[in-house]
């Protein structure tokens, strides 16, 4: 299984599949590498690397206090430079995006461009409030097809949803035990949420604007409940240049294979691989 050492001894789980340029996917605050799965049979040829987070996954619990973008950020740069790969295209959901930004404030010379799904400077309190209700709470589910049932009708704003994808989505979220479901991450890391939350998570705009001269892009779902519309129109007018799309039927977070998302990914990465 390949994993890599981080500087503080923690093991950190990753996947490197591929040759050639290389593209880094990083993926939501509670999710892992697994969340690409459904966008992997679609790309070009490339070096594909997907990590999961501390915490997440099949990475090493270390801690509620060491689940914040800095240390995910230089978890990352680590993972790099244990593959000795100098620099890499980005594509960061959700939380992955907002380490991507922070990326381009500490070492924009590993960054060969960006792609933000569903996330910029200015996260919606709706879109957060509902990740607080759920985030560290074990599911009241007892199986993955109960869990299926329960994500399609908390989040009706999705439509047109392939056949079975509720399903993957809970065997992605949940793992099956004999007490019933259970999280594939660390339970602190509500902790490490709530207090980030209280703390104001710091200037984003700052981190976008360091992103000038990177290849840039920005997939938003339509009826999104964490970037709104007109947060993605000010980061159009800043970055004319970025590549957009909005998927319809998606919220909170487009799943990648969507025909929009998938225009936009290629595109993006026809500027920067």
């Amino acid at each position: 299984m390949p994993y890599f050492t981080a500087p503080d001894g923690a093991e950190l789980f990753y996947t490197d599949e591929g040759h050639g340029r290389a593209l880094l996917c990083l993926p939501g605050l509670t999710r892992n590498g697994r969340d690409f799965d459904y966008l992997a049979p679609h790309l070009p040829p490339l070096r594909l690397i997907r990590p999961d987070y501390r915490g997440r996954g099949r990475s090493q619990w270390t801690g509620a206090e060491t689940y914040s973008v800095p240390q995910e950020g230089a978890d990352v740069l680590a993972l790099l430079d244990h593959l000795g790969v100098e620099q890499v295209a980005v594509l960061g959901t959700s939380r992955g995006g907002i380490i991507g930004m922070y990326l381009a404030a500490v070492a924009k010379d590993r960054l060969r461009g960006l792609c933000l799904n569903d996330v910029g400077p200015v996260i919606e309190a709706e879109g957060l409030a509902r990740i607080s209700d759920y985030i560290g709470r074990t599911p009241n589910a007892r199986s993955h097809a109960q869990a299926a049932a329960a994500l399609q009708r908390a989040f009706p704003e999705f439509s047109d949803m392939p056949e079975g994808r509720w399903l993957e989505e809970a065997q992605r979220q949940f793992v099956e035990t004999d007490q019933g479901l259970d999280l594939t991450y660390d339970p602190a890391l509500r902790k490490a949420f709530l207090q980030a939350m209280e703390g104001g998570g710091g200037d984003l705009w700052s981190m976008f604007e360091a992103l000038e001269g990177v290849p840039l892009a920005l997939i938003r779902g339509a009826t999104s409940t964490l970037l709104s519309a007109a947060t993605a129109a000010e980061m159009q007018r800043l970055r004319p240049d970025m590549v957009f799309g909005e998927v319809p039927g998606r919220g909170h977070i487009p799943f990648l294979d969507e025909p929009e998302s998938l225009r936009v990914i290629h595109e993006w990465l026809g500027m920067c691989l």
